[in-house]
């Protein structure tokens, strides 16, 4: 039971990849803080974590909103004093040309995914002892992309630019940080994405399950990992190697 007595907070755990983190880590033992932008979404992974004996609760919040996420921060401390796991899963993805992109659409991508980094980094760390972890989803888009997502891949590749750099002003208060780099995962995300729906994206390679992913986040989270800091784990199926 890596996760017992461990608080862990997951965002973008209503669905995908977040809800499947959240999921294992409760089955493991975690209390878990499940972050969605949609309350049915939350409430419905708290709900299938309850059925099967596990401990979570729901706050729901737009990560991109700093005052929103230092409210489900507060939230978790209240409910149980510290923090152990922040998993920052929650993203979002355009399909625009950049000399179409408004400036609005550019910075709101950069403001979900990367905005919520840093403020679940910024408000959490100061609630978490030493030993806990943080693990930022990142993404295959941050090494090769294809057109009309630059402002997602750019997010990414900045994620993991943030992630070294922040791992090393943790390192004195024993937190590690480190990032997970999905390739092609069966998710509404990848489904929708219409640049695969219209051929101008193929998927190359393995399509990965979202508990594949919860497996390799959670074994990056836990004690499991303590020698893994500052990096980014590929879960990709071979999928860079085929492009």
């Amino acid at each position: 039971m890596r996760f017992s007595g461990k608080t862990c907070i997951v965002t973008g755990g209503g669905s995908g990849i977040g809800r499947s983190t959240c999921r294992r880590m409760a089955k493991e033992g975690g209390r878990v803080v499940v972050v969605d932008l949609h309350s049915d979404a939350a409430e419905a992974t708290v709900s299938e974590i309850a059925s099967t004996g596990g401990t979570a609760l729901a706050a729901v919040a737009d990560v991109g909103d700093a005052s929103a996420v230092q409210a489900a921060i507060a939230k978790a401390v209240h409910a149980f004093d510290a923090i152990h796991v922040i998993v920052n899963d929650a993203a979002m993805m355009t399909f625009t040309p950049i000399l179409e992109t408004s400036d609005d659409e550019f910075f709101q991508v950069l403001r979900v995914n990367l905005g919520s980094v840093f403020s679940f980094c910024k408000y959490g760390a100061p609630h978490m002892p030493p030993g806990s972890s943080i693990v930022n989803i990142s993404s295959v888009h941050a090494h090769k992309t294809t057109e009309n997502v630059v402002p997602y891949a750019a997010s990414k590749g900045a994620i993991e630019a943030f992630t070294r750099g922040f791992s090393l002003e943790m390192a004195s208060r024993k937190i590690r940080v480190n990032a997970v780099a999905p390739g092609a995962v069966d998710t509404p995300m990848l489904w929708n994405n219409p640049n695969v729906k219209s051929g101008a994206e193929k998927i190359r390679g393995a399509v990965g399950k979202p508990e594949d992913l919860a497996a390799a986040i959670c074994f990056v989270a836990s004690e499991d990992a303590e020698f893994v800091n500052g990096a980014t784990l590929i879960v990709d199926g071979g999928r860079l190697a085929q492009l």
